[in-house]
């Protein structure tokens, strides 16, 4: 019999079913199948299973997603890898995102908040004019079918309309945030060649001004294949470079043809690639994921559409750089017609509350962020909803990392009570989430509410058995549109399937530990290649870091267990090693006998970490990814720069107090 489990903190509303999109999607999916679906968990078992091909047609005609030509069938074949989704279809992601009918030309597509310059607002008529400008000034560049343009840009307006314009010239998109090194700029953008970079020279972020033009200019030298860089001007004080022959001011797209701008979009395959992401190069070469126009649409369409049940009375927000797949996942909103709010800057510029006033000022009711900047509200002690009208909010999603019971507790208490709170979980591999909220699913404290429709999400035991109620491998056991249509450089796919195939032949292993409950909810333990495992007793990081970061002077903390003898050190064969960020203002002397006595008591014995380390600051990517495996593979004695490129780091220096632990060991 089913547990009580943990508190509910939200429930669905009496007239979910008939006033939520999903709701109306299960009658539709009801109608054309003839089946009764009385319970998600029933519709999201079809969408997986016998009803997989009809659930994504489904999606496809709900959304009425506009094709020049039809699919000849859903699902090529259902094996992976290799699964080819909707063949024969002819359309372009710009389209949709730029469908006339759902908004009216004077409502506000896109909202742009920057610490760099004053807010500026976007209009659909706006929006839909400068798409067509630049994409002529793009073509009059040479830009097209296939091939790559690149940007250098913040997440602002400008970036979203490039994007736009490059998708309906059937070109390819590639992004990296100028907070990037050259380096790591280049390890990224040079697997693909890019023909154009789009950038800007400089930025501001908590108030001062960081200048890239030498950045610029060595990415310019890195990237022979540059045959034109476009400047955007992003600060008042900030000119043109000049001294190339190559270089295009913004203003200046579309100036071989003035006035006539036709907002043309090709048709292209459905697999035909859209953009291309990059994993965080932390161990090794990041990889590039290319991503294709129909698999994004549709997966995008059923995540927001659908689970994130938003529409064009909606105004989105999600913090994120252009280095990050929330950006992507942000831009799908134009998808349903959402206002999207961007903001550039530091998240605390104008002090700790300045994304919640940004909510109250903008009234967004789709508020997104990084589960670290949850657990940072929390242990500062905010009280969003006290000092801020936050009625707007409808809810409340974080990603990036697991979002601990008590963030979760702290978003109902704190921000609003009335808001959905939907922690999603999957990654750039699929551009998407596997597993987040619903209108139609209670949320649990410290529980992912539901599998997410046409996501075969499982917990695989070691014996690659589906497990209920233990932890296990998240697996997904059938394709999903937008799986990656492969790598870029990998022509005969035998790096798409180490990546993903090898352990489980035939089903996608994503690295991570979930578990999934009896409810059909889940619960992610952290990435399963950085498990502590000690005398078989197996824990996920994110359950050291909940219990760690609770003891009172603990700001953040990063665990690797040192297993290995690589080093030829015996002394670090089975080591527990724990990092911590203090706050010396209320730490106590005593800091680190309190993290042994809460590991001992709240996890188990065998968990007490062995060696407790005070740094400045933990390391990890720009999205707040914590660098477990990098640093594991440091202490064992990795060469640093051959597991993690320290300029797509947030703090670059981060690593520094770990190498020189690893030397002196």
């Amino acid at each position: 019999m089913m547990g009580a489990g943990p508190p509910a903190l939200w429930s669905p509303s009496a007239d979910a079913r008939s006033a939520t999109a999903l709701g109306r999607f299960t009658s539709f999916c009801e109608e054309r199948s003839e089946r009764a679906f009385d319970t998600y968990d029933e519709l999201w078992a079809w969408s997986t299973t016998d009803g997989l091909e009809a659930c994504w047609h489904a999606v496809w005609d709900f959304f009425e997603v506009q094709a020049s030509e039809p699919f000849d069938a859903v699902l090529d074949q259902p094996q992976m890898p290799g699964a080819r989704w909707f063949p024969g279809a002819r359309l372009n992601y710009a389209q949709q995102a730029l469908l006339p009918g759902r908004t009216r030309l004077d409502d506000i597509a896109i909202v742009g908040v920057a610490e760099s310059r004053g807010r500026v607002e976007m209009s659909w008529g706006e929006l839909r004019s400068e798409v067509a400008r630049v994409r002529c000034g793009l073509e009059a560049l040479g830009v097209k079918r296939g091939d790559r343009v690149a940007a250098y840009l913040p997440n602002i307006p400008e970036t979203i309309t490039a994007f736009l314009a490059v998708a309906s010239l059937g070109a390819i998109w590639a992004s990296c945030a100028p907070e990037f090194g050259v380096r790591a700029v280049l390890d990224r953008l040079g697997q693909i060649e890019p023909t154009v970079l789009v950038a800007v020279d400089a930025y501001r972020y908590g108030g001062r001004r960081r200048d890239r033009s030498d950045e610029l200019a060595a990415i310019r030298a890195g990237l022979p294949t540059l045959r034109h860089v476009v400047h955007v001007p992003y600060l008042d004080d900030a000119a043109a470079p000049v001294g190339s022959d190559v270089m295009v001011p913004w203003s200046a797209l579309g100036d071989a043809t003035p006035g006539e701008w036709p907002l043309v979009y090709e048709q292209v395959p459905a697999d035909h690639p859209l953009y291309v992401l990059f994993s965080s190069g932390t161990t090794g070469l990041p990889k590039a994921i290319v991503h294709g126009h129909a698999g994004i649409l549709l997966e995008h369409l059923k995540t927001i559409g659908l689970h994130g049940d938003m529409g064009s009375d909606d105004r989105f927000f999600w913090f994120t750089t252009t280095g990050w797949m929330m950006w992507n996942y942000l831009v799908s909103g134009l998808l349903v017609g959402a206002r999207l709010v961007l903001f550039d800057g530091d998240p605390q510029h104008d002090g700790p509350n300045t994304l919640w006033r940004l909510a109250e000022t903008e009234e967004i009711t789709w508020f997104g962020v990084g589960a670290p900047f949850i657990t940072a509200c929390r242990a500062s002690g905010l009280d969003p909803a006290s000092s801020h009208d936050l009625t707007s909010l409808r809810v409340v999603g974080s990603t990036g990392a697991p979002l601990p019971a008590e963030g979760f507790r702290w978003i109902h208490d704190h921000v609003s009570a009335e808001a959905m709170i939907s922690p999603i979980s999957g990654g750039t591999d699929v551009c998407s989430a596997f597993v987040g909220g619903s209108p139609l699913t209670p949320v649990h404290q410290g529980e992912i509410p539901c599998r997410y429709l046409g996501a075969a999400v499982a917990a695989f035991n070691d014996e690659g058995v589906s497990v209920v109620g233990e932890q296990g491998e998240l697996v997904i056991t059938a394709p999903m549109p937008s799986m990656p249509v492969g790598f870029w450089g990998d022509d005969d796919g035998s790096a798409y399937r180490a990546a993903y195939f090898e352990r489980f032949p035939g089903v996608w292993c994503h690295g991570d530990w979930v578990t999934v409950t009896e409810r059909g909810s889940c619960v992610i333990s952290g990435r399963s290649d950085a498990t502590l495992n000690r005398g078989g007793v197996r824990v996920g990081t994110a359950e050291i870091y909940r219990v760690v970061e609770a003891v009172t002077g603990v700001v953040d903390s990063l665990i690797v267990h040192l297993e290995s003898d690589a080093t030829g050190n015996e002394s670090d064969r089975d080591r527990l090693v724990l990092f911590i960020v203090v706050d010396d203002a209320v730490a106590s002397a005593s800091i680190e006998a309190a993290i042994s006595a809460a590991t001992r008591s709240q996890i188990s014995p065998r968990h007490v970490p062995d060696e407790i380390h005070r740094i400045p600051a933990i390391p990890t990517t720009l999205s707040g990814k914590k660098l477990e495996v990098p640093v594991k593979r440091i202490l064992l004695g990795a060469e640093p720069d051959s597991v993690a490129s320290r300029e797509s780091l947030k703090d670059a220096a981060s690593l520094g107090p770990i190498v020189a632990l690893a030397s002196d060991r």
